[in-house]
């Protein structure tokens, strides 16, 4: 081959090597998804699933308090799907024009975890959590709606013929988690297991999946669900953000099918 021809052959070789990798970065697609931290192994999971159906499509999860990560999204961050432990995070972004019709995908349930040793039942609980011995933690009221649940249980109490039992609760709750100021949680560690088996408090309200989560690391711990008659019934739901992109829509198409709703159903949510 003559030396210009050769040359020539190398620069077409090169510039179709370009066209093909400017191709390959174009169908590629990264779906941007912010949820409760509640959701993390779940939609994990649902996201693994959904990438083996669209093997050029990446997720990438932001996880933390629910009321926190709204703000952001409100403050300009970008995401193509917001998935809340409440409805009204979601629907305060609609409302403010920056997202879709929010559906509910998800319904949990409130537990208590105790610390080892403590004799916790359906039938004293209420009398553990009002004992002034006894150190309660919770998350973040406003921030995250694990501790607005918690405010409603404590309400629900009161109601239920404790008279006083809102202002003793919401007081002598410790609010560990979820606020804009609290203490990062520990990496590869369920944050609620580790503070009651560290002694920072004897009980935490918490989601039962977390408690379920807390469990598996610490199994001296007591989980106990809250009674029905005093339940606070947690509704998730999810939006997708006006720019999200159509790989994202196809992701929340996804979760919301049967299959994503079985994962869900795998990892203790109940489902619609």
């Amino acid at each position: 081959m003559r030396p210009g021809a050769a040359l020539s052959f190398v620069m077409v070789s090169l510039l179709a090597a370009c066209s093909a990798g400017s191709r390959s970065d174009q169908n590629a697609a990264e779906v941007s998804v912010y949820a409760a931290g509640s959701l993390r192994g779940a939609l994990v999971d649902i996201g693994k699933d959904w990438e083996a159906r669209n093997p050029a499509a990446r997720m990438r999860f932001t996880f933390g308090a629910s009321g926190l990560l709204k703000d952001r999204l409100q403050g300009g961050e970008g995401a193509d799907i917001f998935a809340s432990a409440n409805m009204e995070h979601p629907q305060a972004l609609q409302q403010a024009g920056l997202a879709d019709d929010v559906q509910r995908f998800a319904r949990n349930s409130m537990c208590v975890l105790a610390r080892p040793g403590l004799d916790v039942t359906p039938a004293n609980l209420v009398q553990r959590l009002l004992d002034p011995a006894l150190k309660l933690g919770t998350s973040t009221p406003g921030a995250d709606p694990s501790g607005d649940y918690a405010w409603e249980l404590f309400r629900r109490i009161e109601r239920s013929g404790h008279p006083g039992a809102f202002a003793v609760l919401s007081g002598k709750a410790l609010q560990l988690t979820g606020g804009p100021l609290s203490a990062p949680p520990p990496a590869e560690r369920n944050v609620y297991g580790a503070l009651v088996a560290q002694g920072q408090a004897d009980l935490f309200v918490t989601y039962c999946t977390n408690a379920v989560l807390a469990l598996r690391e610490e199994p001296s711990l007591t989980s106990v669900k809250v009674p029905p008659a005093i339940d606070v019934a947690a509704s998730y739901g999810v939006a997708a953000l006006k720019t999200a992109s159509p790989a994202a829509r196809s992701f929340f198409a996804y979760l919301l099918s049967r299959e994503g709703q079985a994962t869900l159903s795998r990892h203790g949510f109940s489902i619609n």
